[in-house]
């Protein structure tokens, strides 16, 4: 794996390195040790899968806060997602600055995203599947969100003909600084 800075503090994007042979390819999407030596989360105690019928659907902005804030492993294991974090982090360099990145079944591209970071994605395929690997179980009463056009972060999603987004994530109210 290939640990990479993003513009976004503690937000890191890993790049798998797979082995490629006449059956195909083998590739480590997580090791203890590799990631302890960078620093980030090792704890996985919940895993997720999100399934998407439709390109243009758009979950999110999540996050938990304390004690149930959790860091994410996000990787795309079918179709494509433009993937964004913000930073919700009032102490942080970086505080309400966002960063989206294609990962797709076919770029191998994993976002590690550290606690109060809020998370989302957007399809770019039909059939997106997305697999989370979390450093905390859910928690009803500590998930908090934050609306996906919110003018406070100015996110530039891809544009789409149709956007699919439940109720609750277009609901949101207005962030406040």
């Amino acid at each position: 794996m290939v640990f990479g800075e993003t513009p976004i503090a503690g937000a890191i994007l890993i790049e798998l390195e797979p082995l490629v042979d006449e059956r195909g390819s083998f590739a480590r999407t997580f090791a203890v040790d590799e990631f302890a030596a960078h620093g980030l989360e090792t704890s996985v105690v919940q895993c997720n899968t999100s399934t998407n019928v439709r390109a243009g659907t758009l979950r999110g902005l999540h996050y938990q806060v304390s004690p149930h804030a959790e860091a994410k492993l996000v990787r795309c294991v079918r179709g494509a997602i433009y993937d964004v974090v913000v930073d919700l982090r009032p102490e942080s360099l970086t505080y309400c600055r966002w960063y989206g990145v294609e990962l797709s079944a076919a770029n191998l591209r994993m976002l590690f995203v550290p606690p109060g970071l809020a998370h989302g994605f957007q399809t770019l395929e039909d059939d997106t599947e997305v697999l989370y690997q979390m450093s905390a179980e859910y928690s009803s009463e500590h998930a908090r969100g934050v609306r996906w056009d919110d003018p406070a972060f100015g996110i530039e999603w891809p544009d789409t003909d149709v956007r699919t987004i439940s109720a609750r994530d277009r609901d949101y109210a207005d962030f406040r600084r």
